[in-house]
């Protein structure tokens, strides 16, 4: 199989670069050669979507699949999908759940209601950024493109640093906020996960739009906490917090307290959704303990969570120890 990566030196393009190579696939990425490094089988091409022409090193060249993780300007996604058109049999596109109008509702499907996007827009906030991204794959390439709506993405090479913040956390001892209930689902996909899955369904040749994440009852906060402090072998201690004292004292989800999206939260849907159609398609999804076990491996290798390729600094992800401490005493 021949294989193009848009990007591939991100978390889910690096994933998916790594997979195409492990299976002996010949791999080509196209990006601008200034983040990241690539495997040395790897083809690189340099090239810049957002520029004129900037697409230029793809002529000539002919892929059976390309995988694309674009979440910028949709009509950057459109350009490159017309410029592909003709060199490559299928299209999978990677983009989110957060494309879905109601975030709170229960049970999201493929089928629900999406955010109102442009495929030729050039800004937008990120609902819009990858619907109206889909939309133009989908314009350009028919049933020749799948739409993989992810989640929550997590395993190593997090460029985020959800996963991340918690294992340094936990590694950092003492009493832990631990948000509660222990038992409170969370819906995820391993990035490794992910991309086997996108290649499997690229190569047969799978159209149309897929939830790809885990599902709802694959794993909890407390059994994710656990495997932190089963890895990191760390002298802490999980205190379990009610969600309205931590929502009362000023602590965000998802943003202080990565990874948790309490019940009721306007967003809670994103981690409830309807994922049947997915395994149905044959993903399948590793243990909780191995993400985290193997997250924590990398990141002990790495030292500290990378930059984000081609993305301009954000700030720190996670809950300042300060104001922890002044929750926990609380």
């Amino acid at each position: 199989m021949r294989l193009l990566v848009l990007g591939g030196t991100g978390f889910v393009g690096g994933a998916t670069v790594t997979e195409g190579v492990r299976r002996g696939w010949s791999v080509t990425v196209l990006n601008r050669g200034l983040h990241g490094v690539v495997p040395p089988d790897v083809h690189r091409l340099r090239g810049d979507r957002t520029a004129p022409d900037g697409l230029a090193a793809l002529a000539g060249g002919g892929w059976d699949l390309v995988v694309d993780t674009w979440d910028g300007a949709p009509r950057a996604a459109r350009d490159a999908a017309r410029a592909l058109a003709d060199s490559v049999g299928h299209y999978v596109y990677v983009s989110s759940g957060s494309v879905y109008r109601d975030p709170s509702a229960h049970g999201l499907d493929e089928d629900s209601p999406v955010v109102d996007a442009d495929a030729d827009s050039v800004d937008g906030d990120y609902p819009q950024l990858k619907a109206g991204a889909e939309r133009a794959v989908r314009e350009v390439f028919g049933e020749r493109a799948l739409i993989a709506r992810a989640g929550l993405i997590l395993g190593p090479g997090e460029d985020v640093g959800r996963l991340p913040w918690w294992l340094r956390r936990v590694e950092r001892g003492g009493d832990v906020l631990a948000p509660g209930p222990a038992v409170l689902s969370v819906q995820y996909v391993d990035v490794r996960d992910l991309a086997g899955w996108m290649l499997d369904a690229g190569a047969r040749r799978l159209g149309g739009t897929v939830n790809a994440v885990g599902r709802r009852e694959q794993t909890t906060m407390g059994e994710l906490l656990d495997a932190c402090l089963t890895v990191t072998g760390a002298d802490a201690r999980l205190r379990w917090t009610d969600p309205a004292r931590i929502v009362a004292a000023g602590v965000q989800p998802w943003s202080d307290l990565p990874i948790w999206m309490p019940t009721g939260h306007p967003y809670r849907g994103l981690l409830e959704q309807d994922v049947s159609r997915a395994h149905a398609a044959g993903l399948t999804c590793r243990p909780v303990a191995e993400t985290v076990a193997d997250t924590w491996q990398w990141l002990r290798e790495v030292g500290a969570v990378p930059p984000r390729a081609g993305r301009p600094h954000r700030s720190s992800i996670g809950l300042d120890p300060t104001r922890e401490a002044a929750v926990l005493a609380a």
